[in-house]
């Protein structure tokens, strides 16, 4: 085997690492901060053909400032709704004095990763461990997404 074929195999199982995506996600995240801080936001999951909204509510410690983050990611192990809630865990690093771009992965104790892209505004300082309660809105709100339509029942 040359040592050319040595780094995309390596590459190949980083990617993979959490396997592949089962749903989506995109929220909003604004942050407030003196020492330890509070977070607070909304986000969409769109699983399975259809859009649930959800909110969060958490907290971090060793930070300053303010700052308000848009992200966008990919949902793995998630194959029933409810197990999308719950709590979070990561550590984050964050230096945002204007406008930043940042990344994660969390996870909660159901087993389910949500790995994202972010870009953020503000003037915030932090490195930290980051707790994010993820909540479902109601059930009736949730809605098919436009040009999908529901499964059919196997049989």
């Amino acid at each position: 085997m040359s040592l050319s074929t040595v780094g995309p195999v390596t590459h190949a199982r980083a990617v993979d690492a959490l396997g592949s995506p089962t749903a989506t996600v995109a929220f909003t995240l604004s942050a407030a901060d003196l020492g330890a801080g509070v977070s607070w936001g909304k986000g969409v999951l769109t699983f399975e053909g259809r859009d649930y909204p959800f909110s969060v509510h958490g907290g971090s410690g060793a930070a300053i400032g303010f700052s308000k983050t848009h992200a966008v990611g990919s949902v793995y192990n998630l194959y029933r709704i409810q197990d999308l809630e719950g709590t979070y865990w990561s550590v984050q690093g964050e230096a945002t004095v204007g406008a930043g771009k940042g990344g994660a992965i969390m996870e909660n104790n159901n087993g389910i990763y949500i790995k994202f892209t972010s870009r953020s505004s503000g003037a915030r300082l932090a490195f930290s461990v980051e707790r994010l309660t993820l909540k479902l809105g109601p059930a009736a709100s949730a809605t098919p997404r436009p040009g999908i339509s529901a499964a059919a029942p196997h049989g």
